[in-house]
């Protein structure tokens, strides 16, 4: 099975990837950048992106569980330069970080 004939899910999961606020920076400059707390699936929200699932979308946002990325949030992955999870959903760029894990 070729790239074009996969689900859209696994596509979007093989594309997903690390990404540092350095490679992050030029994206946010455009506006591009949308924030995915960490209790949701970022393919699956990145799914709903490129469908244009707008219920789905609107309620995450409502939820204030994705959002476009603030000055504030460039700030704080300015100072702190975390490994973030990322996908493109074009034209967006969604981000995640991992969830704090317990510690032992």
């Amino acid at each position: 099975m070729d790239e074009d004939n996969l689900p859209l899910e696994t596509r979007l999961n093989t594309e997903t990837g690390r990404i540092t606020w350095g490679e992050l920076e030029r994206h946010f400059a455009r506006g591009v950048v949308v924030r995915v707390q960490p209790e949701l699936d970022l393919v699956e929200v990145a799914a709903a992106f490129v469908r244009d699932d707008e219920p789905a979308v609107m309620a995450w946002m409502t939820a204030r569980q994705v959002w476009r990325a603030s000055a504030e949030d460039a700030r704080d992955w300015h100072d702190r330069d975390p490994a973030l999870w990322a996908v493109v959903a074009a034209p967006w760029v969604l981000v995640q970080e991992p969830a704090a894990t317990p510690s032992a």
